[in-house]
């Protein structure tokens, strides 16, 4: 009777995987729901009124309730801005289109001249190593959009399409 004790007491007891079972299903459901609410916009969600957000744009060849192109371009005329004389380029010849919503065109056009002196004065103070580094541009753009924006007021431009970046 002592060996049958002895062999029941190193027999290791089995442990039940219903806790293990109820865990998995728990977190499926709870990853499912936190991707429905990431994919859907309820938690760290876009805006509300976006149009593709809502479903609303009516799919692929279909043109928004809001119009085909909802969209204008207001240009910037050529700047050339002098360098510093320690640059090996002289000058930099910049030139850009605003995207604007139709409905602000006017008001950013008349802005025009705190819009050039916002562009000028950043542009000559950035520093000559920077201009001449062909994968700051997209740091520069986002800099000047930026201050653009902040000269016309918010919502009003939507971007800053760059069309002529020259040094010479």
């Amino acid at each position: 009777m002592a060996a049958t004790d002895m062999a029941e007491a190193e027999e290791p007891a089995k442990s039940s995987k219903k806790p293990l079972i109820i865990g998995a299903a728990l977190a499926l459901v709870l990853g499912g729901g936190a991707f429905f609410a990431l994919y859907s916009g309820l938690i760290l969600g876009g805006d509300p009124t976006d149009e593709t957000a809502a479903g609303t744009h009516g799919g692929p060849g279909k043109a928004a309730e809001s119009g085909p192109l909802d969209v204008a371009f207001v240009p910037i005329e050529k700047m050339i801005i002098s360098l510093g004389p320690e640059s090996a380029s002289r000058h930099l010849r910049f030139e850009a289109q605003l995207e604007v919503t139709p409905a602000y065109q006017e008001d950013v056009t008349l802005l025009m001249p705190r819009v050039l002196d916002v562009l000028n004065s950043y542009l000559r103070a950035v520093d000559m190593a920077e201009l001449e580094d062909p994968t700051t541009l997209i740091t520069l753009r986002a800099q000047m959009l930026r201050r653009v924006q902040l000269v016309t007021g918010n919502g009003r431009v939507r971007d800053l399409l760059i069309t002529e970046f020259v040094l010479n």
